[in-house]
């Protein structure tokens, strides 16, 4: 009997099985990820997308982008590039990769115009907002782009997204007022695909005092919360707009009974309830409002101790502790950049019963590069006062320039002070200064905010 053939079979089937273990394979990549098996996905896709498989350079691309990783960001932007013939889908990640990437020259804004259109017309779901917000933030390089034109012509062809970008629209322009009818009628034909309607439409009817409609409304929110179908966090958005007294007479006791329905399963919710009680000291006591911060803080939410910082800091409703409050914040300030402002004013005015210069600008300054212009209106009177640091009219009209523009009028006065006691050096390393700090803020991706709603969209 000759065993040479089956033998010889059983061997290379089984090398095969071996090698099988080693290839490429772009489920298991899934699967990996899926896991949350990161690097497995990441080898798989990596391998898969060097041998030209689009799919692959897709998922690989995505994985760098979710990373949040600048180094990370610009491989995505390049994987993308590499899929771009072969894919629409590619051509509307990397529009919306450009659209929101803080540092895109003109020519990637047209670029990303471009991939953003291309990818609408291949039939590309979700890229009709990135490109009505790209035409609306930037109309110096779209000059010849009506974008209201546009989007009457997407809303007549009936594509959802273009409502939603007329909104904003509304929005950004101070015209949402003359508009509550038409945003009413949107956000009730859109309110299943468009969970973000219920803020619109709370908004509306707090701004025109209907009351029925607004409580009709939150009754519908608070039952498709119990049947799964929008979240807590969009929940305590609503409440957010009820107890707003900008939009109207608002209604905090409504906003109240939400969140007491959600924060034994969602603990932001705790901080929210005691803010209310802040903001409004009729829902509740100083003890009230202590207990949910300590039910934040026990379920590991810095907004809570963020909150307790400033009831020492302030001392209104706690004696004024300025040792308590810096304790507090520096357990809030790994997430909640509003506590590395008030750092930088206990340190800079000397609460602790000495003044920190140091300190003062290293917090001031991380809180200025997290977004607050408040911290650039404080760097500014640090440099131009000089309390307890040499006076730098230079540096002082750097921040002050900068909390102008992120729209602090009161900052205005101060740079023209600022400007008046300026010599000609000074302003010309003045603006040399000016453009390293935005290029320090703007020129790595540090926007987290605009990250996650190119992912969410």
């Amino acid at each position: 009997m000759n065993l040479t053939k089956p033998l010889l079979l059983s061997a290379l089937a089984g090398l095969t099985a071996c090698a099988n273990l080693d290839l490429p394979d772009q489920r298991l990549a899934k699967e990996a990820l899926q896991r949350g098996d990161t690097q497995t996905a990441e080898r798989h896709f990596r391998q898969l997308a060097d041998m030209g498989f689009t799919e692959a350079q897709l998922g690989l691309a995505d994985m760098q982008l979710a990373s949040g990783d600048p180094e990370q960001l610009r491989k995505a932007e390049q994987t993308y590039r590499m899929a771009l013939d072969a894919s629409p889908r590619a051509k509307a990640r990397l529009g919306k990769l450009l659209a929101y990437k803080p540092t895109s020259s003109e020519a990637e804004k047209r670029e990303a115009a471009q991939l953003l259109s291309d990818a609408f017309a291949a039939g590309e779901d979700g890229v009709l907002l990135p490109l009505a917000m790209l035409y609306l933030k930037n109309p110096q390089t779209f000059p010849d782009v009506s974008l209201q034109q546009r989007i009457d012509q997407w809303r007549a062809a009936g594509h959802p997204q273009a409502d939603i970008a007329q909104i904003v629209v509304y929005r950004t322009q101070g015209t949402y007022d003359q508009h509550l009818d038409d945003i009413e009628r949107i956000c009730q034909q859109r309110l299943a695909e468009h969970s973000d309607c219920y803020v619109e439409l709370a908004t509306v009817y707090l701004k025109r005092d209907q009351n029925d409609r607004l409580q009709a409304l939150v009754q519908q929110l608070m039952a498709a919360h119990r049947a799964g179908g929008v979240s807590a966090q969009l929940v305590t958005e609503v409440a957010g707009v009820l107890s707003n007294p900008l939009l109207g007479q608002s209604n905090e006791k409504t906003a109240q009974t939400m969140l007491e329905e959600i924060a034994p399963t969602y603990p932001a919710a705790w901080v929210s309830l005691a803010r209310l009680i802040y903001d409004f000291p009729g829902t509740g006591d100083t003890d009230q409002m202590l207990d949910y911060l300590e039910r934040g803080r026990a379920a590991a939410q810095p907004a809570a101790d963020l909150l307790l910082g400033r009831l020492y800091y302030e001392g209104k409703l706690l004696p004024q502790d300025p040792f308590k409050a810096e304790e507090y914040f520096i357990k809030a300030r790994a997430t909640e950049n509003s506590a590395h402002y008030y750092l930088g004013q206990i340190y800079r005015r000397g609460f602790l019963g000495e003044v920190y210069p140091q300190k003062a600008v290293d917090s001031l300054l991380t809180a200025a590069r997290g977004g607050q212009a408040s911290a650039d209106y404080a760097l500014a009177q640090l440099y131009s006062q000089g309390r307890g640091i040499r006076i730098d009219l230079a540096n002082a009209y750097v921040f002050a320039r900068l909390a102008v523009l992120q729209g602090r009028p009161d900052s205005e006065p101060l740079l023209q002070e600022i400007e008046a006691n300026l010599a000609p050096a000074e302003r010309t390393r003045g603006e040399q200064m000016l453009h390293a700090e935005q290029q320090a803020r703007y020129g790595v991706w540090q926007t987290s905010t605009q990250l996650q709603a190119m992912q969410n969209q």
